[in-house]
């Protein structure tokens, strides 16, 4: 029985390290850039997805990078129009089962087969979200931008700062941390993380140095720009290009 056991667990780990090396080859293929993590269940009619989608687009023109979602419905999918909006490249990591709509089909509406995967496993689409924000160079411009979501969005986002504060990634090449708070989303969030602070689980100003919170698309662009040394608007990166040419 325990024969059975190892052969069934070790198939599985052969199944989720192959998903995992394809995941790494597509962020390979497609390039790193701005990680979005975000609801599946905001749909165009809220107010989110609008800002979501100006954001995809005003941070792609900013970084010059590519975009990466989750390839799922909601802000996930704002996020991906907006950037495609720039005209920027866009990668994702679709799971196969989703909340919201998509459900039912392992493919995209609308984006070209060769720029996203369809994982079955949680663990591998992790893998590849991680590896598309690492900086392996001064010259890649990353971040992670945690926009309005649940569960699914709340274990990515704490996932990834978890392994910022052990240093595992973004200890010699800095990874900025966005946490989109668009109408004191994550309000309550932040204030049971003081608490935090007062009970002693967390220290002083630790989370705080991990992250950005920003309550706008504006205050994020100006955090982007500042963090590596770009113009922070269109019209000042214009003056730059034509000076440049």
């Amino acid at each position: 029985m325990l024969n059975v056991y190892l052969i069934i667990w070790f198939s599985c780990f052969l199944k989720i390290k192959k998903e995992i090396s394809r995941c790494y080859e597509l962020v390979h293929r497609l390039g790193r850039g701005v990680v979005y993590l975000g609801s599946s269940r905001m749909g165009p009619d809220h107010p989110h997805y609008l800002q979501a989608l100006e954001l995809g687009k005003e941070v792609a023109d900013l970084l010059d990078c590519t975009s990466w979602t989750g390839a799922g419905p909601g802000l996930m999918d704002a996020a991906t129009k907006g950037a495609l909006e720039a005209g920027k490249p866009v990668g994702g990591f679709k799971i196969a089962k989703e909340a919201g709509e998509w459900t039912a089909s392992n493919f995209h509406s609308y984006l070209p087969p060769e720029t996203y995967l369809t994982c079955r496993f949680f663990s591998a689409r992790k893998h590849g979200l991680v590896d598309a924000a690492v900086r392996s160079s001064c010259s890649d411009r990353t971040a992670v931008v945690a926009l309005p979501g649940g569960i699914g969005t709340l274990d990515e986002m704490f996932e990834i700062l978890t392994l910022i504060q052990l240093q595992r990634i973004g200890s010699e090449l800095p990874v900025p941390f966005l946490v989109m708070n668009y109408d004191s989303y994550y309000q309550k969030l932040l204030d049971f993380l003081g608490d935090c602070e007062n009970w002693g689980t967390v220290s002083k100003g630790e989370v705080a140095s991990l992250w950005k919170i920003c309550e706008n698309n504006s205050e994020a662009l100006a955090c982007l720009a500042e963090f590596y040394g770009l113009p922070s608007s269109s019209e000042e990166r214009h003056e730059v290009s034509v000076q440049i040419e």
